[in-house]
């Protein structure tokens, strides 16, 4: 078994209940769900003038691959309604593997860990919640250090 790190957004429709149900989805499929992060409400980072999200960050664990895993994620997307149109604009539901144990994969459809998990707060501050000791396989920086370096953006705890 693998310990996985996801992290899920939604800024269109009921927020929250996107969130709860993805997070049941991915219980579903083949994903132990160990600890849910605190719904945190966050500014668009690459896109501005659409909807605040909100996100979350789960622990799981699974005996998927990675790119099982992403198509699971990618499927739970789909069913929830995300269409994928404009790039970094609004969505249903946003799921995104940040971690997978200690792995490393840099493909063309697959980056883990995630290419940009060190510069959104959105994904650090729920995965600081959850585990801030937590270090990034590549660079050995704890997810506490990062999160320091990000503390400008705007993030709100619901």
């Amino acid at each position: 078994m693998k310990r996985v790190y996801l992290s899920l957004g939604s800024n269109v429709g009921e927020r929250e209940a996107n969130l709860r149900r993805a997070i049941q989805a991915l219980a579903a499929n083949e994903v132990r769900l160990l600890r849910e992060s605190s719904v945190y409400e966050t500014a668009p980072r690459d896109l501005p003038g659409q909807p605040w999200f909100l996100n979350q960050v789960v622990e799981a664990e699974t005996e998927l691959f990675p790119r099982q895993l992403l198509k699971r994620a990618q499927k739970i997307e789909r069913e929830m309604g995300r269409h994928r149109g404009v790039a970094k604009g609004p969505r249903v539901i946003d799921i995104d593997i940040v971690l997978f144990g200690a792995s490393i994969v840099l493909a063309p459809d697959l980056e883990i860990p995630h290419p940009r998990m060190s510069e959104r707060r959105f994904v650090l501050e729920p995965l600081a919640e959850l585990c801030p000791e937590l270090r990034h396989p590549a660079t050995g920086r704890t997810v506490g250090q990062m999160l320091e370096d990000v503390r400008d953006q705007p993030v709100r705890k619901r």
